[in-house]
């Protein structure tokens, strides 16, 4: 018996049960921690949060010209842009 997933769909499945099991499994570790080591535990999440957006920040800036196309749309006046109502009606 098939379930017609793609093993990609397969592999997206069981990377969620994965995570929500980790974060289950922190959830009862963390109930068992002193205020202190929750402290310890709360300051290295921020670490771990802001060096995974350094790596993002740090992806998106090797990207050729990313930077200065973001730099012009900001300088581009508002007079240049067309409403998106007026381009698509049916929406």
């Amino acid at each position: 018996m098939t379930t017609g997933n793609s093993p990609l769909e397969d592999t997206e499945s069981a990377v969620l049960v994965s995570v929500a099991e980790l974060q289950r499994q922190l959830e009862e570790s963390l109930k068992q921690l002193s205020p202190e080591r929750l402290k310890v535990v709360a300051d290295f999440a921020a670490y771990l949060a802001s060096a995974e957006s350094e790596a993002a920040t740090q992806e998106l800036l090797a990207i050729p010209g990313l930077l200065e196309r973001v730099k012009q749309n900001q300088t581009t006046s508002k007079a240049q842009y067309t409403s998106w109502r007026t381009l698509r009606a049916d929406v």
